[in-house]
């Protein structure tokens, strides 16, 4: 076991400061459970989640010719791709659609935030959920991150994080975002807390502020951590044992790979811009590091956090919001600007740096939008159509996947499920959807009930 003094003056010489890492890795390398799958077309995926339902009619399959009322006030552009028009609002995104798979027929029956989520999350159906609040808990089917965890064998960097922080609200953070029945050690790393929540982010040491000075920190603080998960550890029979765990996890603290992958102060002033000083470019930004450091899949949770310190989930463009009508909140820098910014230099990125086949880019939410404009000029909730976007990873670019019908309301072709959408997921990683789970109860469980769309790869 690591000696814990030596260890706390080791890690208070790097002088850590409040930088949030996580505290203990998983406990035991992955029960004996066998991934089956086909030879992986990526080595990590970064899923960028519009929380909210991103209007479909508006951003990547507009209807030009629907009738008044429901046709967006947005004009379609061409893009590099002939025959693959996006939003006027995009026209960033517009210069990459050879490189992305746009899919205009993912589908699914509910209109609530909470079991959409869970369900987009896990590819799980779970009536139970609470609505319009639900906590997450241990009898949670696991979410795709958790089961990238699960196989991913222990290293310098968490298999999974999520930032900037996980969707919730008003004290509850959402079913669906972390490892449910699988237990906390298969946890994403979460760099925050769920705003408007007293929770915890997991699998993280956020050092108090006050805590600086080499010597106080070896004598007074990550000590007193270190002290306190032993004693909580060791009081749980399943977890005792886990010293060589414990100490890998206190020596990715200090690990010059971890402190340079989440300080974006080593990024070129140029790059920072370029993907856009704010919340949505800096989460991006990260997402690139963290991959290129060794992490399989990093999921951005795309909110709004008010000047008030409340939460919004600003793709739900109901509108009105802050003056704004639905669509005018569609072209406030929370959406499609930082959207458009920070993909675009994503991409370009990626590209540079040789990792855009190796890295799979998703992006979607938990539904679309009506086709009918409500008296705020904005979309209600439609979990019957949405669209989704996929990128490099072994995507084969310059695609259109299935299509709507003339009001964007129902696929017309090749519908798509959640489940299908996290299987490609999966299969692109090298997961076969059919690999089993075991629940505490020792049942089984498939990872997901979908299809890969294998259709989409090169």
């Amino acid at each position: 076991m690591i000696h814990r003094r030596d260890a706390m003056l080791r890690l208070g010489q790097f002088g850590l400061g409040s930088l949030s890492l996580p505290s203990l890795l998983r406990a035991e390398q992955t029960r004996g459970a066998v991934a089956i799958g086909s030879q992986p077309s990526a080595k990590s995926c970064i899923l960028i989640y519009l929380w909210g339902g991103p209007p479909q009619q508006d951003m990547w399959d507009l209807k030009p010719l629907a009738a008044e009322g429901i046709r967006s006030h947005f004009q379609p552009i061409q893009t590099v791709v002939p025959g693959i028009d996006v939003c006027e609002h995009l026209p960033l995104f517009a210069r990459h659609t050879d490189k992305t798979a746009i899919i205009r027929s993912l589908t699914h029956d509910s209109n609530n935030h909470e079991p959409s989520v869970y369900r987009t999350l896990t590819g799980r159906i779970n009536n139970t959920l609470v609505v319009p609040r639900n906590q997450r808990n241990r009898h949670d089917f696991p979410n795709l991150g958790s089961v990238v965890s699960y196989f991913t064998p222990l290293g310098s960097m968490p298999a999974s994080v999520t930032i900037p922080r996980p969707i919730g609200h008003d004290g509850s953070t959402y079913s669906g975002t972390y490892a449910g029945f699988l237990g906390g050690r298969y946890d994403p790393m979460e760099v925050a807390a769920a705003e408007e929540t007293n929770e915890k982010p997991t699998h993280s040491i956020a050092l108090p502020p006050e805590i600086q000075e080499p010597r106080l920190l070896a004598r007074r603080g990550l000590l007193n951590v270190i002290e306190e998960t032993d004693r909580r550890y060791q009081s749980v029979k399943s977890a005792r044992g886990m010293d060589s765990y414990r100490e890998q996890a206190f020596g990715m603290l200090a690990s010059p790979i971890a402190k340079r992958a989440f300080n974006l102060d080593l990024e070129d002033p140029r790059t920072r811009d370029r993907y856009g000083r704010n919340e949505y470019g800096e989460s991006i930004l990260l997402a690139r590091r963290l991959v290129e450091s060794g992490v399989r899949l990093v999921t951005i949770s795309w909110m709004y956090i008010q000047k008030n310190g409340n939460v919004a989930n600003v793709w739900d463009n109901h509108g009105p919001f802050e003056g704004l009508n639905g669509t005018e909140m569609l072209k406030a820098r929370y959406c499609l600007p930082s959207l458009d910014q920070g993909f675009s230099a994503l991409m370009d990125d990626l590209q540079s740096r040789g990792l855009l086949d190796e890295t799979l880019v998703a992006m979607w939410g938990e539904f679309g939008r009506t086709p009918k404009l409500n008296p705020s000029q904005g979309r209600d909730h439609w979990g019957a159509c949405q669209s989704a976007v996929l990128a490099g990873g072994g995507i084969q670019g310059g695609q259109l996947y299935g299509s709507s019908d003339k009001d964007a309301a129902y696929p017309s072709t090749n519908p798509v499920s959640p489940e299908d959408m996290l299987a490609t997921v999966y299969h692109a990683l090298g997961l076969s959807p059919e690999t089993e789970l075991r629940d505490p109860l020792n049942r089984p469980h498939r990872l997901v009930d979908g299809r890969p769309l294998l259709e989409l790869f090169g």
